[in-house]
C-alpha cells in the first residue's frame, strides 16, 4: 500500500466508478492524441487509461513510492512512468505534438497545474481535471458572478469550460475536508487573441488582483492615461467583465482608440 503524504496534498480516489466517469469525460476524439495522467497515485485511473491508450498514455508521479507501486502491482511499463514534478517539466520534450491531460490533480498546486496548461495551449487540447469543488466552480464561473477569478478568464478565453459533477469526500482515502469537481477543458478555437497578449494577461491579473475596486482604480498602477480609465466599463469590477470585454479594455488601453464594446459572451456550459 502507498501512504498518503499530506505534503504532496494526496488523496487517493478509491471509487472505480467515479474514476470511470471522470474518465468518459473525455471526447472521443481524444483518443486519436496521446494522453498524459498527472499524479496516477494508487492508480485507480491509471488501471483503465493504460489498456485504452496503450502507447500513448503516459504518467507524470512525483511520489517515489507510488511509482514503485505502479510499476510492481499495477505491472505499468517503466518507459511510461515518468518520476518528476509536473509543474517543472519540459512538455514540448515530452510531446513534439499535442496531447490531453487527465487527472486527479493534488489540491495544493492545482491552479499552477492550469496555469501551466495555458503554458502549453498549443499543445493541450482536452484537460479532464478532478480538483477542489470551489476552484473548479471559480473556473467554470460565467462573467457577472462573484466566484470568477484570473483562473476563469485567461481559461475561458482558449477553452471552452464545463463542470461535469461533484465527488464527495468518503471515496478518497483519507477524506478530505471539501467536495470535489470535475472540471472538463477543450480547446476552442481561437488561435491568437485579437490584442497584446502579454498586456491582457498583465490586465486580467491587475483587475482581479484588487477585485473589491472597479478596473478604474485596480488598473492605476499599471500607468494607463487616467483619460483612457474614463469609459463607463472602468467603472465596473473584474468579476463583471467577459473574456471579450478584457480584450477590448486591452485594446483600449494599449492603443487609445475608443472603439465599439463587444457583447458579452461566455463559453461556459
Amino acid at each position: 500500500m502507498v501512504k498518503p503524504k499530506k505534503k504532496l496534498g494526496q488523496h487517493f480516489l478509491k471509487d472505480q466508478n467515479v474514476a470511470n466517469n471522470i474518465i468518459d469525460c473525455l471526447s472521443d476524439a481524444a483518443k486519436e492524441l496521446p494522453l498524459l495522467e498527472i499524479g496516477p497515485g494508487t492508480g485507480v485511473l491509471t488501471k483503465r487509461l493504460l489498456p485504452e491508450w496503450k502507447e500513448g498514455f503516459k504518467m507524470v508521479e512525483v511520489d517515489g513510492e507510488s511509482v514503485a507501486y505502479l510499476l510492481k502491482t499495477l505491472k505499468v511499463p517503466a518507459s511510461q512512468v515518468i518520476e518528476a514534478d509536473f509543474l517543472q517539466m519540459n512538455l514540448k520534450e515530452l510531446y513534439p505534438a499535442k496531447f490531453n491531460i487527465i487527472g486527479n490533480f493534488p489540491y495544493n498546486i492545482s491552479s499552477q497545474i492550469y496555469f501551466k496548461v495555458l503554458e502549453y495551449r498549443d499543445q493541450v487540447d482536452e484537460v479532464v481535471g478532478m480538483i477542489q469543488k470551489e476552484v473548479a466552480e471559480r473556473i467554470a464561473a460565467s462573467p457577472g458572478g462573484r466566484t470568477g477569478g484570473i483562473l476563469s478568464i485567461l481559461i475561458q478565453a482558449f477553452y471552452d469550460v464545463k463542470y461535469e459533477f461533484t465527488v464527495p469526500p468518503e471515496v478518497f482515502d483519507p477524506p478530505p475536508r471539501v467536495q470535489s469537481g470535475v472540471l472538463t477543458l477543450k480547446r476552442n478555437n481561437t488561435e491568437k487573441l485579437d490584442c497584446d497578449e502579454k498586456l491582457f494577461f498583465r490586465v486580467v491579473k491587475q483587475g482581479f488582483h484588487n477585485r473589491r475596486k472597479t478596473l478604474r482604480n485596480a488598473l492605476k498602477s499599471l500607468g494607463f492615461d487616467k483619460e483612457l480609465l474614463q469609459d463607463d466599463i472602468f467603472g465596473q469590477r473584474a468579476e463583471q467583465l467577459s473574456v471579450a470585454e478584457f480584450v477590448w479594455i486591452t485594446n483600449h488601453v494599449s492603443s487609445g482608440v475608443v472603439s465599439q464594446k463587444p457583447l458579452v459572451q461566455s463559453t461556459v456550459k
